[in-house]
């Protein structure tokens, strides 16, 4: 394998342009395949990115012994399918949030992953810039005391709202939670774990899917997070950490960190810090990914598979009190 992963990309969405380029900014990876479910729309991507080889299909790709790992960029609803299959090859799987649609599918994959002993990672690209590593140092160093509150948010509106498309069709997993409310639920975790408790509500829209959706987490020594997330209108995408000592701010956009200020009950003066990405962001989680792979680990300590079956425990949780469920489950 070396010191530079040969890495394969399954789907040629918009999200698979996004870690190509982040590929692009790696030290220990390289973009050698992609594929699709069609030669030629994998050969087309292949032409624009560079890339040398393009297969027109996944199990193509899976079984090719050209590649180390594969990331999954296909939607929501494909994610088990497509992770197994490669799994099932031997290939390290970095597969795009959510890992999966519910808890079942998420267990289903991390089944398999102990049971070919290969690495498997939720592609929450948030975590890993290096504003963020900051942002987990300066908690765990006490910076702002004992966290009491988390406010944070993820709102968009999108320029047509196709009811056939991935955010708007039931079909597809669409909705507001999965899409952006997953990144202010994976932020409360990451710095409090898992809540004990939790109110919601939510706005169903004309195809049926959450368009918008509130939710408050309670946790066992009683701090709280008050989330957010929306396919109906742009919000502030900012995040607010509240402790007995201190604030840190998030400034916009919160699930691409590049700014943060600091307020202490010690210092007067706010702490602004800013560490504007190499990159486009996504070159940080592979090469984390890619790092994990070389030194023969199978799992992430920033991104657990533990945690991300806790998180889409607790998105089947929210979305069993709203009484929705998807048509396939």
């Amino acid at each position: 394998m070396g010191n530079k992963i040969r890495w394969g990309i399954l789907g040629t969405g918009r999200i698979a342009r996004a870690f190509a380029e982040g590929l692009k900014h790696t030290i220990n990876g390289e973009l050698i395949a992609i594929a699709s479910r069609t030669f030629e729309s994998a050969q087309s991507f292949a032409n624009e990115w560079e890339i040398p080889h393009a297969f027109g299909s996944y199990e193509e790709l899976a079984g090719s012994e050209l590649l180390d790992a594969v990331y999954i960029a296909t939607p929501h609803t494909e994610h088990l399918k497509n992770a197994v299959l490669c799994m099932e090859k031997r290939k390290a799987v970095l597969c795009e949030k959510p890992l999966a649609i519910n808890a079942y599918q998420v267990s289903e994959m991390i089944q398999k992953a102990k049971e070919h002993d290969v690495l498997l990672m939720e592609g929450m690209w948030s975590r890993f810039p290096p504003l963020m590593h900051e942002v987990r140092r300066l908690i765990q160093e006490n910076e702002i005391g004992e966290i009491r509150t988390i406010h944070a948010d993820f709102g968009f509106r999108p320029e047509h709202k196709d009811p056939e498309g991935r955010l708007f069709n039931p079909n597809l997993g669409g909705g507001s939670l999965l899409d952006v409310g997953i990144y202010p639920l994976s932020f409360s975790s990451m710095l409090n774990g898992k809540p004990k408790s939790f109110v919601t509500d939510w706005t169903r829209g004309e195809t049926g899917v959450d368009e918008q959706a509130s939710i408050i987490l309670k946790y066992p020594n009683g701090s709280m997070a008050i989330l957010h997330s929306s396919i109906q209108s742009d919000t502030n995408q900012e995040a607010f950490i509240s402790g007995t000592e201190g604030t840190i701010k998030i400034h916009k956009q919160c699930w691409r960190p590049q700014k943060i200020t600091i307020s202490t009950r010690k210092n007067s003066k706010n702490k602004v810090i800013e560490l504007p990405f190499s990159g486009n962001g996504f070159n940080y989680e592979a090469e984390h990914f890619s790092q994990l792979l070389i030194d023969g680990k199978k799992e992430s300590d920033i991104m657990s598979l533990n945690e991300s079956l806790e998180i889409i425990t607790l998105l089947d949780e929210i979305r069993g009190s709203w009484g929705f469920s998807y048509p396939f489950e």
